[in-house]
């Protein structure tokens, strides 16, 4: 990286602290704001989304907190770039359901915590992920975008974070 350029660059333990606040911010956004004020209920995929989240923001308090070494730095970023992928997966799977003709969107199906008491954890998440009816309704919208739409950027912006963590030289 440029020296110049990485100069500019927050030191990793901002960058980590700064990583965190944004999740924490996106939830409090949905928690607060999408549930306790719009009675939005969360679809299965949303729910996957906030797990994925909570994970990435867990390891930037972690990596926040510990403040290692660069070899160190770059563990907690790769472990991040897996999750931050994992979550873009599954927003942009939520993206297409949403996208799809109303006649391709899958029919409705259990709800979460009904498969989750009655089927092998692998199942239900392959359940989930192959999406339903609930998971394509546009509930919301935010400058044209809808909450998965706002959620895959969430997870791009985190990704370039990490990135930046991950691809930096030294401190």
């Amino acid at each position: 990286m440029n020296t110049s350029f990485a100069a500019l660059l927050p030191g990793s333990r901002l960058a980590n602290g700064l990583g965190l606040l944004l999740i924490i911010a996106a939830m409090l956004f949905a928690v607060f704001y999408l549930e306790g004020m719009l009675y939005l209920e969360p679809c299965p995929l949303c729910i996957i989304d906030r797990v994925v989240l909570t994970g990435i923001g867990l390891v930037f308090l972690l990596a926040s907190v510990h403040n290692p070494g660069r070899s160190g730095q770059r563990a907690y970023a790769g472990l991040n770039l897996v999750l931050v992928a994992a979550g873009c997966a599954v927003a942009g799977r939520h993206v297409w359901l949403q996208h799809l003709p109303a006649d391709r969107v899958p029919e409705c199906g259990a709800s979460l915590d009904y498969m989750l008491e009655t089927l092998p954890l692998h199942q239900t998440l392959r359940k989930v992920l192959q999406g339903s009816g609930e998971c394509a309704d546009v509930q919301w919208t935010l400058l044209g975008l809808s909450i998965p739409e706002q959620t895959l950027l969430l997870f791009a912006a985190l990704g370039g974070l990490v990135l930046l963590q991950l691809l930096r030289h030294s401190d």
